[in-house]
């Protein structure tokens, strides 16, 4: 996942940490604070080389990529890491990283140019305004 915007300001965080001491590790997952709404941005350049990955290659085909833009919003409900020796929790899931679980994941029908950038940020209101205007039925 690309670097969501996060709409209340917490510090960074990356969607996919690297591993950290076990006590931090069980801290982080117990005092997860990020339970909210975010924005889904696309990055301002195609990953060209990952196109040609199967996973990949089967899930945007046929779609249109929009790059630099919000394409989505989504709340995160939860983070977690897939125990050492057990399977990925998904095909997209990565060996030791920290995984975001999302939910009420929403593609807004006209994607908005965005600036974002690595790590959460905050929009300003004008792009908020931009998002919602069309999703007049959201209610977080």
């Amino acid at each position: 996942m690309t670097a969501p915007g996060v709409h209340d300001g917490h510090p960074a965080l990356s969607a996919s940490t690297t591993k950290t001491s076990k006590t931090a590790r069980s801290e982080l997952f117990i005092n997860w604070p990020w339970r909210t709404w975010v924005l889904l941005h696309a990055s301002q350049q195609t990953d060209k080389p990952a196109l040609r990955l199967p996973l990949i290659a089967c899930t945007i085909r046929g779609r249109q990529l929009f790059t630099g833009a919000v394409v989505g919003i989504a709340r995160i409900t939860g983070c977690h890491q897939d125990p050492e020796g057990s399977p990925l929790c998904s095909p997209w899931a990565h060996p030791g990283a920290w995984h975001l679980e999302l939910a009420g994941v929403l593609e807004l029908p006209l994607p908005v140019p965005a600036r974002g950038q690595l790590g959460p940020w905050k929009p300003t209101p004008h792009l908020l305004g931009q998002v919602f205007q069309q999703l007049p039925g959201f209610q977080p």
